[in-house]
């Protein structure tokens, strides 16, 4: 069960579902306000996106899962994992964070502003979200790929800005550090050397909160190591998901 982060849809996992799916059957999910899910109105939070991601896996009948999110996602799978512990098979927090810092919500509140002026999600995640994602390395070394990841985000179902401040005010309000201690599934958290949003800061936390997590950190990756370093992050990520596989999970 992989979780969409910010602003995504269920394509974002595109590089990994590829591989992933050669050993476990892939469900990637649209969170609400985001690809063709509904967009309900009213303010909600990680808390209420992961009632969601267990409504869903009741509806489909999964039982039992590998559950796993970048940023948003991990934010949300923590909930998931801590309020809904039978349904998780093993939990993967890549990018993800404790509790909402001054800094990150220095940041968000830049790309809400910036997406209202705009008024389009797409071309603010491609000025002011990819730059955070991506190292100045990989722009100077790979400028057509970068391209090829804005192309990607144009062509997929847009996203309102109303639905965009929604989600990302559920950025603005996570804190589930209370929380970290229900988490009973095996749990690898990673993160980028180099990110800033969510850096390393975070990983002493989530390390000592969760019991017998294992952390990984990619060194050279900003916040996408999933895009950034594809071929060594589905390795390390899948040794993990095949190391807790298990009957029942999907």
């Amino acid at each position: 069960m992989l979780i969409p982060y910010l602003s995504a849809d269920h394509a974002c996992y595109a590089f990994q579902v590829a591989e992933y799916a050669k050993h476990f059957t892939c469900i990637s999910l649209d969170l609400r306000g985001t690809g063709e899910s509904d967009a309900p109105d009213g303010a909600y939070t990680t808390e209420d996106l992961a009632d969601d991601v267990a409504g869903c896996m009741q509806a489909l009948g999964i039982p039992r899962a590998h559950v796993a999110g970048v940023s948003l996602g991990a934010a949300t799978g923590m909930w998931l994992a801590a309020k809904y512990p039978d349904l998780v098979q093993s939990l993967a927090l890549h990018s993800g964070w404790t509790k909402t810092d001054p800094f990150i919500t220095t940041v968000v509140s830049g790309w809400q502003r910036l997406a209202t002026a705009l008024d389009n999600v797409q071309e603010m995640a491609i000025l002011s979200i990819f730059p955070w994602c991506f190292t100045p390395d990989l722009y100077a070394a790979k400028p057509d790929y970068i391209e090829s990841l804005a192309a990607f985000v144009r062509s997929r179902p847009v996203q309102s800005v109303a639905a965009f401040i929604e989600q990302s005010n559920a950025v603005l309000t996570h804190d589930v550090e209370a929380q970290l201690g229900r988490i009973a599934a095996p749990t690898q958290i990673t993160f980028g050397a180099v990110d800033q949003v969510t850096s390393t800061r975070f990983a002493g936390r989530l390390k000592g909160s969760i019991r017998g997590s294992e952390l990984l950190v990619f060194d050279g990756c900003a916040h996408a190591p999933l895009y950034e370093k594809v071929e060594e992050f589905n390795q390390k990520t899948l040794q993990f998901l095949q190391g807790h596989a298990g009957v029942g999970a999907a």
